[in-house]
């Protein structure tokens, strides 16, 4: 099926997972769906990722505060997850496009600070530059 991965500091991106087993290697661990949208889509995420110290990835609306570790998006059919539609993939990788960071809480929820995120598969030094080109 095809999902919207989404990594702690990385922009998210679309993968083929197919069964339980690419699911688990997905997330780092057991599954866990949360459904933070109205919309037919499912947020899965590893069951244990704040008590096995994964990194805080992305917070989430609907109550769930954040996620810890890597999670993807996709869609859900009448009885399992299925593909996201193209729609939902661009609305998706829109809405969690930018990296967080976790600052701490403020009694009424997660505080994070929203920050560029880094592509997958390129080095931060591609990415950016300090330097203007030609005054290296």
């Amino acid at each position: 099926m095809k999902v919207l991965m989404v990594e702690a500091g990385f922009a998210p991106y679309e993968a083929e997972i197919n069964g339980l087993k690419e699911m688990q290697q997905a997330v780092g661990g057991r599954i866990q769906a949360i459904y933070p949208f109205e919309e037919q889509v499912g947020v899965v995420c590893n069951e244990e990722g704040i008590f096995n110290n994964l990194p805080f990835n992305r917070s989430m609306p609907g109550g769930y505060e954040g996620v810890f570790g890597n999670f993807f998006v996709c869609g859900l059919g009448e009885e399992d997850f299925c593909s996201l539609t193209p729609e939902q993939m661009q609305k998706y990788k829109k809405f969690f496009h930018n990296a967080e960071i976790l600052l701490g809480t403020d009694g009424k929820g997660l505080v994070t600070l929203k920050v560029e995120p880094q592509i997958k598969g390129k080095k931060a030094a591609e990415k950016r530059r300090d330097t203007p080109p030609g005054r290296e």
